[in-house]
């Protein structure tokens, strides 16, 4: 027998499909408690005591707790380093100690704001003081920072314009924008809620994920209306599968 070909595959109408739909029931309750727990998690605390006075749906964690994580999480977002450090210690001074690589980051990021703000000298003495030394046991980065170091003592006018000209040209350059510093954001959150015993991401991204990888697989074996975008559910023609990603 020959190998089943896309023609065999069982097509089901965008009719059919939709009344399978409209057969499945969805709690209220427990779409609320999938969008309470995305703001809990996500950090948005004001929101989510709005949230549970709208709708009624308790928290499974203090709310207190994510207004100190929100605090934190804000500071770096509005580039206050140094405060957010504080805070974060304030919050618990063992997430810095079982992160280590957090505290290089703040320090990297508190760094860069310096650059951004055309600090350049106040920049290199920080990195000097409080980077270099952290850096010891890093062979690559501790050479890379000794010839700086070195280049500084020697021709600081001659540095300040090469870091300029450096930090314009390559492609370290994004690394002074905002997506680095929300990049930071993610990573002090996640150490937070670990460091809380709570889960690093919201329940809803990996429903969805389970949601494109089953789609993907039942695509295989039917032509149905395949949701190419999640945010419209907007559907693909089904003789074009498409295959979508997270």
């Amino acid at each position: 027998m020959d190998a089943a070909g896309p023609s065999s595959k069982r097509a089901i109408m965008d009719r059919e499909w939709e009344r399978r739909l409209k057969d499945v029931r969805i709690r209220e309750v427990d779409v609320n408690k999938l969008v309470m727990n995305y703001l809990v998690t996500e950090g948005y605390a004001e929101t989510a005591d709005k949230f549970r006075i709208e709708s009624g749906t308790e928290p499974d964690v203090d709310l207190a707790t994510v207004f100190e994580r929100r605090a934190v999480l804000s500071a770096v977002e509005s580039c206050y380093v140094k405060e957010a450090t504080e805070k974060l210690n304030s919050l618990d001074p063992m997430i810095l100690v079982m992160n280590p690589q957090i505290g290089f980051r703040l320090q990297h990021q508190r760094m860069i704001e310096m650059i951004r703000a055309g600090e350049m000298k106040m920049a290199l003495l920080y990195g000097a003081n409080e980077i270099f030394p952290g850096i010891e046991n890093n062979v690559i980065l501790f050479s890379i920072f000794s010839c700086l170091v070195c280049l500084a003592l020697e021709n600081y006018v001659f540095l300040i314009d090469f870091l300029k000209e450096f930090m314009r040209t390559t492609v370290l350059f994004p690394r002074l924008g905002p997506a680095q510093r929300l990049k930071l954001v993610s990573q002090v959150n996640a150490a937070i809620l670990t460091s809380q015993n709570h889960e690093k991401e919201p329940k809803l991204p990996t429903l969805l994920k389970m949601l494109i990888c089953i789609q993907n697989e039942l695509d295989e074996n039917a032509a149905f209306p395949l949701v190419c975008d999640l945010t419209t559910t907007e559907h693909a023609d089904t003789e074009y599968p498409y295959h979508l990603s997270f």
